[in-house]
């Protein structure tokens, strides 16, 4: 009897817990980056259709995104980019996988903005990195945005002669995504 009794109160114990998170979620996040080098013509693109999700108790967070997403100005550029450098026929997506290291600091029961950290391993072409970079969560209405900036390391992924005379060595990459 008193193990039926803990049993049925260590399970009702992890239900609440496993209730009292809340999984924040959108489709359309963007990232964007910037790796333009020597070349006169700016390298930039944009992907406003990043999928990323987190859980405010744990900071567990992820993004995940399409390679072919990414829209440049030039189209030719695009095609290259594509083709050349991230092979996306083969390795059609990236992501990032990790943590919002200070998750606790941020209160999201009261508006505000919040400095966050995160840190996790990023996959792109197969090849994953740890990565850290910092950012904000902002809490309006209650609901989340987190905005972040950070430089990645284009030999660490991608393929291509041409890395670090006409393309930057990094991309300064930005991350905005509002979360439901």
């Amino acid at each position: 009897m008193k193990k039926t009794i803990l049993a049925v109160s260590l399970l009702a114990f992890c239900f609440t817990s496993a209730i009292s998170q809340k999984v924040y979620a959108t489709k359309t996040g963007q990232i964007s980056f910037d790796a333009t080098g020597t070349d006169p013509e700016s390298i930039k693109a944009v992907n406003n259709q990043v999928d990323s999700k987190f859980v405010d108790k744990t900071g567990q967070i992820v993004f995940s995104v399409l390679i072919k997403g990414f829209k440049f100005a030039n189209a030719l550029m695009e095609d290259h980019f594509n083709e050349n450098y991230m092979e996306s026929t083969k390795s059609p997506k990236a992501d990032f996988k990790g943590f919002i290291t200070n998750i606790g600091s941020v209160n999201f029961a009261k508006d505000g903005t919040y400095e966050i950290s995160s840190k996790g391993t990023l996959t792109i072409d197969g090849k994953g990195k740890e990565i850290t970079a910092t950012g904000t969560l902002t809490i309006q209405n209650g609901k989340p945005t987190i905005k972040s900036s950070f430089n990645i390391k284009l030999l660490d992924f991608i393929h291509g002669s041409y890395i670090g005379s006409q393309i930057a060595s990094e991309a300064k990459t930005v991350v905005i995504c509002k979360y439901e």
